[in-house]
């Protein structure tokens, strides 16, 4: 393991934690606000909500794709402009989503703008682990995970409000408007984080040599299927959640807002229980308990679906299992950025594509294995858990010479 490029300790100012959450919630945001405008658009096209829908899938391949690309390119030339080219590729593509004239072309907008804002994502996580250890960095994306809560709880209200009084495209201005504010406050803010040690270490290889060798890296595989695994459950939730709770279970849209918003709530709170658990505990003895702990509740909520328990039982176990996530995440991604801090930008990059990526294929296999019951989104819950405390124990797990 390459010893870690960590400057002295610090703390974190409030502002620096909103920008770099503000970067971290960039696409959250992107998805969120939009959400209410998808009737609007499909009338306005006279198209199907299946093909609006579309959009959907080309942002988060565009999310997959492009962060693979603005990880190594920030450790080649930097935080900062890895960002703010970012910002101007996303800035142009919602311009572009203002005008456009045809679904396709909202299509292509849409994939453009996740190949923009996914350089936040990617290069937040980079610039977090420039600047801090392995423990205060998983106890920094804790925190930062407070922001990106914050995000779906009010983003699709704003969007609703933007689209009732003005029309679909007003969310579009909106986005060209945060495009160009978080570009002016990165330029004003943020300071560079960058090594001359991993820019170096930059120049001397490809972007496919730098992911070749991060992925020979036993640990490094193990902390990225961990988070991936883990992840992916929650995808599959959401993906499942409108008609199992509205329609399989029989709540109101009213109450399936609520629902949604609790268990919003309680991953974000549960975030803030890890980051003072580290303040006692590594991030891997924190990750030795919960993924274990994760797959027993995933096969506990299997095993009630599979009986018909009552709604809200299934209900409670489900939110159990989901708030892994929150002793999961951070401390898979810290312990992933600490495999080689030379290559932080590369690591993200694939930490953040395996993340969609797994996302994405969990929530399309919850969706083909529906049958109007929580059996389907159980199965992958349980199945995804137990794969991520496998990969734990059997790829991440330090030995007690690195622990």
């Amino acid at each position: 393991m390459h010893a870690p490029a960590t400057p002295s300790p610090r703390h974190p100012t409030l502002g620096e934690i909103l920008l770099l959450g503000s970067l971290t919630a960039f696409g959250a945001v992107t998805i969120d606000l939009y959400l209410p405008s998808l009737p609007a658009i499909a009338t306005d096209f006279a198209v199907s909500p299946a093909r609006v829908q579309l959009t959907f899938s080309a942002f988060f391949i565009g999310m997959a794709i492009g962060q693979l690309f603005y990880g190594p390119a920030s450790d080649r030339f930097g935080r900062r402009p890895a960002i703010l080219v970012g910002c101007a590729v996303y800035t142009a593509a919602s311009l572009a989503c203002v005008l456009a004239p045809s679904v396709e072309w909202l299509i292509a907008g849409r994939f453009a703008q996740a190949l923009g804002c996914c350089a936040g994502m990617v290069v937040a996580r980079a610039v977090v682990r420039d600047r801090y250890d392995h423990r205060d960095s998983a106890r920094i994306f804790s925190l930062l995970s407070l922001v990106l809560g914050v995000a779906p709880l009010f983003a699709p209200t704003i969007g609703g409000w933007l689209a009732l009084v003005f029309s679909w495209r007003a969310i579009f201005v909106a986005f060209v408007g945060v495009g160009v504010a978080l570009a002016t406050a990165v330029s004003l803010r943020l300071e560079e984080s960058r090594s001359p040690a991993t820019a170096a270490k930059a120049r001397t290889g490809s972007a496919f040599a730098a992911y070749g060798e991060l992925l020979s890296h036993r640990r490094l595989v193990g902390y990225i299927l961990v988070s991936a695994c883990n992840g992916a459950g929650l995808f599959s939730y959401i993906a499942t959640a409108p008609d199992l709770i509205i329609t399989a279970w029989g709540f109101s849209t009213a109450a399936f807002g609520v629902i949604f918003a609790v268990g919003g709530f309680v991953i974000v709170g549960a975030s803030q229980v890890n980051r003072a658990l580290l303040r006692h505990h590594s991030p891997d003895r924190i990750l030795a308990v919960a993924t274990p702990v994760a797959a027993l509740l995933g096969v506990a909520l299997l095993a009630l679906a599979l009986a018909g328990a009552p709604p809200l039982v299934v209900m409670a176990v489900l939110f159990a299992a989901l708030t892994s996530n929150a002793f999961i995440a951070a401390n898979a991604l810290a312990g992933a950025l600490n495999v080689d801090p030379l290559r932080a930008g590369a690591t993200s990059g694939l930490f953040g594509s395996a993340n969609f990526a797994f996302g994405g294929l969990a929530s399309i296999i919850a969706a083909a294995l529906h049958d109007g019951t929580a059996v389907p989104v159980g199965a992958v819950i349980a199945a995804a858990l137990t794969v991520a405390a496998l990969a734990y124990f059997g790829l991440a797990r330090p030995g007690r010479a690195e622990a």
